[in-house]
C-alpha cells in the first residue's frame, strides 16, 4: 500500500523534472532565437524566417507559462488523494495531504 504511494511520488518527481527541462529547453530556444534576430548578421531571406519562428514561439512560451501559472487540475493530485481517502495509504483513511 504504501509502496504504491512511492511510486506515485516518484513517477511526481519524473514528470517534475521532465516539464522542467522541456521548459528550459523552450525558453533557451527563444532567446535564442531573439539573440539571433537582433544581434547577428543574416540575410534578409533568413531575417524573415527568423520572425516567423520567433512568432510562432510566443504562442509556445505563453503555453509553457500557462501551465506553470495557471491554475490547474492535476491528474496525479487526484490519484493521491484518492488512495489517501481509500486508506491505501499513509493517511489512515483520513483523506488530504
Amino acid at each position: 500500500m504504501a509502496d504504491n504511494m512511492q511510486h506515485i511520488e516518484a513517477r511526481k518527481k519524473l514528470n517534475f523534472g521532465a516539464r522542467f527541462v522541456i521548459t528550459l529547453f523552450i525558453v533557451t530556444t527563444f532567446l535564442f532565437l531573439i539573440w539571433l534576430l537582433f544581434y547577428v548578421e543574416l540575410p534578409q531571406a533568413s531575417r524573415d524566417l527568423i520572425n516567423i519562428m520567433v512568432g510562432a514561439y510566443v504562442a509556445v512560451l505563453a503555453k509553457s507559462t500557462d501551465y506553470w501559472f495557471k491554475e490547474k487540475d492535476d491528474p496525479e493530485h487526484k490519484e493521491t488523494e484518492k488512495h489517501l481517502e481509500n486508506g491505501d495509504g499513509e493517511g489512515n483513511g483520513q483523506g488530504g495531504y
